[in-house]
């Protein structure tokens, strides 16, 4: 069975990186166009943050990723998807204390807090604040990404990292998003909890034990 998993992955990537490699040379095409430059870059960006999916899915060393950078690229990407679905415009606030690194591999990190931003932002259909702060708390690394929308109803919130629980009706909303936060964090050895803010919004913390630089 573990073979067959394996070659399930592998075969994934595989028909995957095609995919890619069609949208790169589409995207490719689309900038020789000066009107779509800017979307023939967005493209090229999914495109490598795609990549770095796969990569992360069949990853078995134990790698580690700066945080600042995993901040960064998902940022970029989150940013890219609400320009192109002409969803809320967000203001980022963060707070990165330097030298943090995360365990595990960086892709799979950019996925988590992907979907965190794209959670919250789901939340406050108008302009988002999103605050997202990373420190050391004695040998433990600690990421807090907290909003300012209308906060998560109390009787779901013991449910929200369950897998395909959701509240929105749309074909488009699996009820995966926070499922695969809370996998990957404890893939990873971590935790991840979320509460309501006192003033308004939702906040999420990730705690890594032993990683905080």
């Amino acid at each position: 069975m573990e073979r067959d998993t394996e070659l399930t992955v592998a075969g994934l990537a595989h028909d995957l990186n095609n995919v890619f490699e069609t949208l790169a040379e589409s995207a490719e095409l689309l900038g020789r166009d000066p009107k779509w430059a800017r979307l023939a870059g967005t493209i090229r960006r999914c495109v490598t943050r795609g990549g770095r999916i796969v990569e992360s899915l069949s990853e078995t060393a134990r790698d580690s990723g700066d945080v600042q950078g995993v901040l960064d690229n998902a940022i970029l990407h989150a940013d890219d998807f609400l320009q192109v679905t002409r969803a809320a415009t967000v203001v980022w606030n963060s707070e990165i204390e330097p030298g943090l690194r995360l365990p595990g591999a960086p892709g799979a990190w950019e996925r988590v807090f992907v979907n965190l931003f794209l959670n919250a932002v789901q939340m406050k259909p108008d302009e988002a604040v999103i605050e997202i702060r990373a420190r050391r708390a004695g040998e433990a690394l600690v990421i807090t990404v907290a909003d300012n929308g209308p906060g998560i109803p109390e009787e779901i919130l013991p449910h929200i990292f369950e897998p395909r629980f959701t509240t929105k009706r749309s074909r488009s909303r699996t009820g995966l998003g926070l499922h695969i936060v809370s996998s990957i964090v404890r893939e990873n050895g971590g935790e991840v909890t979320a509460e309501n803010r006192e003033s308004r919004g939702a906040k999420f913390t990730i705690t890594l034990p032993g990683t905080g630089g």
